[in-house]
C-alpha cells in the first residue's frame, strides 16, 4: 500500500513530512484535510487530536510530522543520513529544536485565534506574540552555532527542515515579518534550493 500524507499544502508541520517523504525518495498519495475545524477523528486518518500530520498505510496510522518522517525514513531504500532530534546532545542545538516546535505551536495557536474570530489583542495574545518574536530572536542570534554543532556529515536534520518551515510559514501566514532575522533569512535561502522544498511550496488548498 502507497502510504498516504494527510495534511493541508498549508501547513508547516505538514510539510516537514512533505520534505522528508522528497529527501527519502518516498512515493506517497496526498490527501487534503478540508475542514481544519472539523471535530471528527476519522477526517484525521483516526488521531484524536485532530491535528495534521497523519500518515496512513497497512499497519495504521502515524500521528504528528516526527513520527510520520520517522516512518517515512523506515520505508525508505535511500535512508540517507538524518539527525534526529535525539541526536542533539549540545544544548545549543538541543534548545533550537525544543525553540522551533514551540514557535510552530506557537504560530498555529495565533492563527487559529485569528481564524475562529478570537480577540486581535488580549494580555494572552500579547505575551504570545512576544515569546514568538523572541525565540525566533534566540535562533537568529545563535544560528550559527547551531549548524556548527550538527554532524557535518549529514544528509539532513529535522532540526533544519523543522526551522525551514517555521520560518517560511511565518512569511506565508503573514504572523511575523523575517526579514529582521537576517541569520534564519539567508539559511532558508540556502536550504530552499532543495528539490524537496521546490516540490512543496506552501499554498492554500482550493
Amino acid at each position: 500500500m502507497k502510504p498516504i500524507i494527510i495534511g493541508r499544502s498549508s501547513s508547516h508541520f505538514t510539510r516537514i513530512a512533505r520534505v522528508f517523504a522528497e529527501e527519502l525518495r518516498v512515493d506517497y498519495d496526498f490527501h487534503i484535510l478540508r475542514d481544519l475545524m472539523s471535530p471528527k477523528p476519522e477526517d484525521y486518518g483516526g488521531n484524536p487530536a485532530l491535528k495534521i500530520p497523519v500518515l496512513r498505510d497497512s499497519r495504521g496510522s502515524w500521528f504528528g510530522a516526527l513520527n510520520v518522517c520517522r516512518e517515512l525514513w523506515r520505508r525508505s531504500s535511500h535512508q540517507p543520513s538524518v539527525v534526529w532530534p535525539e541526536d542533539l546532545t549540545e544544548p545549543v542545538s538541543a534548545n533550537a529544536q525544543e525553540l522551533v516546535l514551540q514557535s510552530m505551536a506557537t504560530e498555529v495557536t495565533l492563527i487559529m485565534s485569528r481564524v475562529g474570530g478570537g480577540a486581535e489583542s488580549s494580555a494572552h495574545q500579547d505575551k504570545m506574540r512576544r515569546s514568538l518574536g523572541n525565540m525566533l530572536g534566540w535562533l537568529d542570534e545563535n544560528a550559527a552555532s547551531v549548524f556548527n554543532a550538527l554532524p557535518a556529515g549529514r544528509e539532513v536534520s529535522f532540526l533544519e527542515v523543522s526551522l525551514y518551515c517555521l520560518v517560511m510559514h511565518l512569511e506565508f501566514r503573514e504572523v511575523l515579518p523575517t526579514a529582521p532575522f537576517t541569520a534564519l533569512t539567508e539559511f532558508c535561502q540556502r536550504f530552499g534550493t532543495r528539490a524537496s522544498c521546490a516540490a512543496t511550496v506552501f499554498r492554500f488548498d482550493t
